[in-house]
């Protein structure tokens, strides 16, 4: 294990990923009705770009190609190149004029996002201290809601006139600038998405500061010591190829029983984040009645409570209860669903109370404990490559569930109280199964844990 500041160092660097992970999918979400307007797309072609975003099938695909590749060339290997797979994608969305060009844009976007994913949690988790372990992945979780914050109050700054309320104070420069690219013939739905663009191109700008951060990065010392005990092997153990100890995932009833548990309670919880990430401003703004502006200023209001309690997690996690904190964050996005049906969506008070405790889960979320019992629970060898596995599966039924979603929601929102009755029922589930299989691995070391769940052949 690394000392303390070092492992902070790295988990900074790293933690980027998570920024241009939820950067990516609310950049999307932020300027989906106005990508709506200039390509004329329906809800059926919104479904489409969820479910191959970021956000969902894109992810997925890269999560399993990314845990591969980090299990058999190492960590560091995703950081010399990943990024650069990042900037490609955002570059297609900036320069969009047509919808394939656009899907193309966010597919590459999401694959680059799941290739780092696995990688990333399996680093902090490896260079950390055992006593800090929970507290380094709350602060990468950070990076995860700060992500979002700056590309929404970017939205907010940049936001066209819609639904009847005023411009951002910063779109006329954006409309100014758009006329002068364009040309003074551009439609208006045109020279509007010219702000979507913009936040796009800063996601860019932060990809190229991480893949000069990300390649500095020294090699998980676990990754090392484990691949070198692969080498030092018998001839009969090295003949086994990555592919066959990933089929000690599925043979080992241990792995068997941590990837049911672990894909279980993240899956029936991002069935309904999955969602809220993408569509949420959509929601707000279909279903609540909402401008753009007003809708992004709302979920730019959520994403600092956010960071709030994720800060406050980072701080507990390491020191409390897991079973109780567990408890409290999905306790919180149960109630925020109840909250919403019961005073309604049309009302502002209804809008209100449930960012706000939309915002106490999002702190203390699922996946902040996904990511630290995933990365935990697994043994080196094949650690990122069995987050790779769950996250592929997560992520890609979460892309069939989204294209499930938009035809229960409907074009204008009619079909919001059947969705948030099923969004409640999925929320129930994730807390039964977090709440009663909680592992017990805090303060202990990975190899530790390794031991007493496998023993000491593995």
């Amino acid at each position: 294990m690394g000392n303390n500041k070092s492992s902070l160092k790295s988990t900074i660097a790293v933690s980027l990923t998570n920024y241009l992970d939820a950067g990516a999918i609310v950049a999307g979400a932020s300027g989906l009705s106005l990508w709506q307007n200039y390509l004329g797309l329906t809800e059926g072609h919104l479904g489409f770009l969820n479910a191959i975003s970021a956000n969902c099938l894109g992810a997925a695909i890269g999560a399993i190609i990314g845990g591969f590749l980090a299990d058999k060339y190492g960590r560091k290997a995703i950081y010399t190149y990943n990024m650069l797979i990042y900037m490609i994608g955002v570059l297609l969305v900036v320069f969009t004029v047509n919808f394939p060009m656009l899907l193309a844009g966010f597919l590459v976007t999401g694959i680059s996002v799941g290739v780092g994913v696995p990688a990333s949690w399996t680093y902090i988790s490896e260079s950390s201290e055992t006593n800090n372990r929970g507290r380094n992945i709350g602060i990468s979780q950070m990076a995860w809601g700060i992500g979002p914050l700056i590309i929404l109050l970017l939205g907010w700054f940049l936001a066209p006139p819609t639904n009847n309320a005023e411009a951002g104070f910063m779109f006329p420069l954006v409309s100014q600038s758009a006329t002068q690219i364009i040309g003074t013939g551009a439609a208006q739905a045109e020279i509007n998405v010219f702000s979507s663009r913009i936040v796009f191109a800063s996601l860019f700008v932060v990809a190229l500061i991480a893949w000069l951060l990300q390649r500095q990065l020294d090699e998980s010392a676990e990754w090392k010591a484990a691949k070198a005990e692969s080498e030092n092997a018998s001839d009969t153990v090295k003949s086994k190829s990555v592919f066959a100890s990933f089929g000690t995932l599925f043979s080992n009833k241990v792995n068997v029983r941590t990837m049911l548990f672990l894909a279980g309670m993240y899956l029936t919880w991002n069935l309904v984040s999955s969602v809220m990430g993408f569509f949420q401003q959509h929601i707000y703004e279909t279903a609540g009645g909402l401008s753009n502006g007003e809708a992004n200023m709302l979920s730019a209001g959520q994403w600092v409570i956010i960071i709030g309690m994720t800060f406050v997690f980072s701080m507990l996690v390491d020191k409390v209860n897991q079973r109780l904190l567990y408890i409290v964050g999905v306790g919180a996005a149960v109630l925020a669903w109840v909250m919403i049906v019961t005073i309604g969506i049309g009302s502002m008070s209804g809008l209100l109370f449930f960012t706000l405790l939309w915002g106490i889960q999002g702190g203390i979320s699922v996946q902040g404990f996904y990511a630290l019992w995933a990365s935990e629970l697994f043994p080196a060898k094949y650690r990122a490559a069995a987050q790779g596995i769950m996250f592929f599966m997560v992520r890609g039924l979460s892309a069939a569930w989204g294209l499930v979603f938009v035809n229960i929601y409907g074009e204008h929102g009619e079909g919001f109280t059947i969705a948030a009755y099923l969004m409640m029922g999925l929320l129930i589930v994730s807390l039964l199964i977090g709440a009663i299989w909680t592992p017990k691995t805090r303060g202990k070391s990975l190899e530790q844990i390794t031991e007493e769940r496998y023993g000491k052949e593995i």
